[in-house]
């Protein structure tokens, strides 16, 4: 005797309630409906600028923890070369010490001459001047260009000279006075951020590998490592580089007698963090000052700024930075241009180790996927 097969009954066809609450028919009834539709766009830009605003206002935050992060990454290789002789938390406390100690004692070496330096340029000021205006040099410029020059001098001197202007002056020392308050508060929590950021690298890099597939971690991991380690090098070369400027411009400037030379050291010091076009802002900045003292200075200033960028580009910078990030020159331009441009001094400061990131990514992640695609996709003729 056959047996018959039981055939299921078909699924009943969903009801219209159900059809309703479906997450597609409600797309189609907001695009169906326009004022639904325009409802929905207009919350979605509400969102928008909610999230805008947020960021706005934490940019500064956002600043500092990237500045933080940065650092944290240029330290750890000091931290992990320590780390073969004792333990990371003491790997740590040593940098860190060493950091403080560094900062206080250019703080303890510049700022006493510094205010000393300047009180004195204060002081001295007119007098420099006048006896600035009566020198040959700048009698013979001022009879060629005519009585502009001595106009702009006259201007400056009975701006300096009138008593009613010191009120202005006041505000203005007032408002410099606030801002390096400021800036010792954010200076003051990116050393802090430092700090735990170097105390916690490996656990935060950890968290990160943990939001990427397992079977993807370990290429991931090795990525970051090298990114990290990229970053780590520039840093340190940089600072190597700009170190090297300061020292050398101090020992030059207080040799020919240049004006607040600890000063300008300080912005040579700062300006060579800076790439390509720092090093050639302060030393123009470093000569115009040296003006004042005499022509003669400032000539002597430009002839050995004008060596010594020579020297860096040649010497120092490639047996420096070759060793910390290999990115071609071309790049090194457009990634520095295009950071100043995005980000001012901080976003220079960040482009060039950004760019070596961004090669390491393609060298380690997208040229293998592309060797790897030895045969072209298949084509499907309908």
């Amino acid at each position: 005797m056959r047996r018959r097969k039981l055939i299921a009954p078909p699924d009943p066809a969903p009801s219209v309630a159900a059809q309703r609450r479906s997450p597609s028919s409600v797309v189609a009834g907001a695009r169906a409906n326009p004022f639904m539709f325009g409802l929905l766009g207009a919350l979605g830009v509400l969102v928008a600028l909610m999230i805008g605003g947020i960021v706005g206002q934490l940019a500064t935050v956002l600043v500092y923890i990237g500045v933080a992060l940065f650092l944290a990454l240029g330290l750890d290789p000091i931290v992990r070369f320590i780390e073969r002789k004792l333990p990371r938390p003491a790997a740590v406390a040593v940098v860190v010490i060493g950091v403080l100690l560094a900062f206080a004692g250019i703080i303890l070496a510049i700022v006493p001459t510094l205010v000393e330096q300047i009180g004195n340029l204060i002081k001295d000021g007119p007098e420099m001047i006048k006896e600035f205006t009566k020198s040959a040099w700048f009698q013979d410029v001022s009879g060629q260009f005519g009585s502009t020059i001595q106009d702009a001098v006259d201007g400056v001197l009975g701006f300096v000279q009138n008593p009613d202007n010191f009120l202005d002056i006041g505000g203005g020392v007032f408002a410099v006075g606030a801002g390096i308050a400021g800036g010792l508060t954010g200076v003051t929590i990116v050393l802090i951020l430092t700090l735990y950021f170097m105390a916690s690298l490996r656990s935060m890099k950890r968290v990160a590998a943990r939001f990427v597939p397992a079977y993807q971690r370990d290429t991931f991991s090795e990525l970051l490592e090298d990114v990290s380690s990229a970053v780590g090098r520039y840093v340190i070369g940089q600072a190597s580089l700009a170190l090297t400027n300061g020292v050398l411009s101090l020992i030059f400037l207080t040799i020919i007698g240049a004006p607040v030379p600890a000063l300008l050291a300080l912005i040579a010091f700062i300006g060579s963090m800076i790439p390509l076009v720092g090093t050639l802002s302060a030393s123009i900045i470093i000569s115009l000052i040296c003006l004042f003292v005499s022509p003669t200075t400032a000539l002597i200033a430009i002839i050995y700024y004008l060596i010594y960028m020579q020297i860096e580009a040649y010497v120092l910078s490639p047996r420096i930075m070759n060793k910390a990030v290999d990115v071609p020159g071309a790049l090194v331009v457009i990634a520095a241009v295009a950071g100043g441009a995005l980000g001012g001094i901080l976003g220079a400061l960040v482009a060039i180790p950004v760019a070596a990131s961004i090669i390491i990514i393609v060298q380690k992640v997208v040229f293998p996927n592309q060797d790897r695609k030895r045969t072209p996709p298949a084509v499907t003729v309908a």
